[in-house]
């Protein structure tokens, strides 16, 4: 019995030749099309764009979601080749006539998962208002309607659009050497290119044409990121930036072979869009931020935002104005003057600028960050546990959990906006969550040293399978 199909965190998600099926694609995408007419089928020659990543016959299933969208009364633009969702993004938003668009992609999922993306006429993320219309108008059997769609280059545009963001002449000078890892995901060849461009000498690994992605998840975190890790000593390069299945996300290596997480990534970069650049604005994150970027945004005035987690909560801040960058811990970052969704290539060129500026390495970088905000560890882990427990963990753990203490520590203060966050008097914290998009309950920890962190994880762990 097929499961019902559900929008999570971002995007339908499915096991292909499962729940993700052709008849299935037919029934969101048609479901897509009638909401998108239902808001914007008024816009003169209202067209939707439609992309696609490297995963198993991927191309073909984009050409079926662009025809049956033609069916329903769109100009459709289909991507000629596997694009990155920010090109996907920054193509809608450039577009006057575009009222959305439709990314076929599972992101950070393994090989064997599909999925489809929503984007808004500005190129940001579908809000759960528009998502739930979606779910509500699937209908029960497929559509046999088939329209005609053109094909259009969504990339080299975008990536010229790149380059005119960051300082080129800074980057060119700094004669950095860096490894980038697409993990065979939609920024393979393009980032590399891009860097190559601006003067970098680039070595590119895991850039097959592979839709089993060789076993590894498209995701930027370790243990997926090791091979970036050992070919950067390997060779001696400066650092490795790594994107993951559809390039919006954003993971980085420094010379020693260290992962440098996402947290860290977003407080140097607001240090050096604020200081080096001299720009300002609100930054956005997640209540799963880092205390360095806390404190960061302390030490330069900057007013922070924290929202549920889900890029779409922090999209919904950038259409308000005044932000200057918003990210969550997972690695999904973004500049709204660019677009108002993440970008993985943009921050890997943001990361090379820092360091052309700084004139220092990136390990270098994340020293300063810690003589200036001191040292803080993070790590997360996916729990998967019984309908049972998970039924108990949402009716009963995240809104009535009210310890007095955890585990020998002192309760400051308990955050129930996404799930249940315990923080502490030191800025440590610990935090539980139901996954939006998988059958797993996530557990987060940042304390001082790594020792304390899986002290937390671990009583973390114990709370959620009670």
């Amino acid at each position: 019995m097929e499961k019902e199909i559900r929008f999570g965190t971002d995007g339908w998600r499915a096991i292909i030749g499962e729940d993700f099926t052709d008849e299935n694609l037919v029934r969101v995408v048609e479901a897509a099309a009638k909401i998108f007419q239902e808001d914007f089928g008024g816009t003169i020659n209202p067209t939707l764009i439609i992309g696609y990543d490297c995963r198993v016959d991927a191309r073909r299933y984009a050409e079926l979601a662009a025809s049956v969208a033609a069916a329903c009364g769109f100009k459709v633009e289909l991507s000629r080749d596997y694009c990155p969702t920010p090109a996907l993004c920054w193509s809608i938003a450039q577009n006057d006539a575009a009222v959305g668009g439709i990314m076929l992609t599972s992101s950070h999922n393994p090989a064997e998962y599909h999925g489809v993306k929503l984007r808004m006429p500005d190129g940001g993320a579908s809000s759960q208002e528009f998502t739930d219309r979606v779910e509500a108008a699937l209908a029960q059997s497929p559509t046999d309607k088939r329209g005609n769609f053109s094909d259009v280059d969504l990339v080299s545009p975008y990536l010229d659009a790149l380059k005119g963001i960051v300082d080129t002449g800074a980057i060119r000078a700094a004669k950095l050497r860096i490894v980038v890892d697409p993990l065979f995901g939609a920024g393979r060849i393009y980032l590399a290119r891009l860097l190559e461009e601006l003067g970098v000498e680039v070595v590119e690994i895991n850039n097959a044409a592979d839709p089993s992605f060789e076993g590894l998840h498209p995701e930027p975190i370790p243990p997926w990121t090791d091979r970036a890790a050992a070919k950067v000593k390997e060779l001696g390069f400066d650092a490795a930036f790594i994107t993951d299945g559809d390039a919006d996300r954003i993971g980085a290596i420094d010379e020693d072979g260290s992962f440098v997480n996402p947290h860290r990534i977003m407080t140097m970069l607001v240090s050096h869009l604020v200081e080096d650049k001299g720009l300002c604005g609100r930054v956005v994150s997640t209540v799963t931020a880092s205390a360095l970027l806390v404190r960061e945004c302390n030490r330069l005035g900057l007013e922070l935002d924290l929202m549920p987690v889900g890029f779409k909560w922090i999209y919904s801040e950038m259409g308000k104005g005044g932000v200057l960058i918003g990210g969550e811990e997972s690695g999904g970052i973004g500049i709204p003057t660019h677009i108002k969704e993440r970008d993985g290539l943009l921050m890997a060129l943001l990361l090379a600028e820092t360091m052309a500026h700084r004139q220092k390495s990136l390990k270098a970088l994340v020293e300063e960050l810690f003589e200036k905000l001191g040292q803080m560890e993070f790590s997360r882990r996916g729990l998967f546990i019984s309908a049972a427990q998970m039924e108990r963990f949402r009716s009963e753990t995240v809104p009535d959990y009210t310890p007095e203490g955890f585990y020998g520590r002192a309760l400051a203060e308990i955050d129930r906006r996404d799930g249940i966050k315990l923080c502490f008097a030191d800025d440590s914290w610990v935090m539980m969550r139901p996954s939006g998009t998988e059958p797993l309950v996530r557990i987060y920890a940042e304390a001082p040293t790594m020792a304390e962190v899986e002290e937390l994880l671990a009583a973390a762990e114990s709370v959620v399978t009670a």
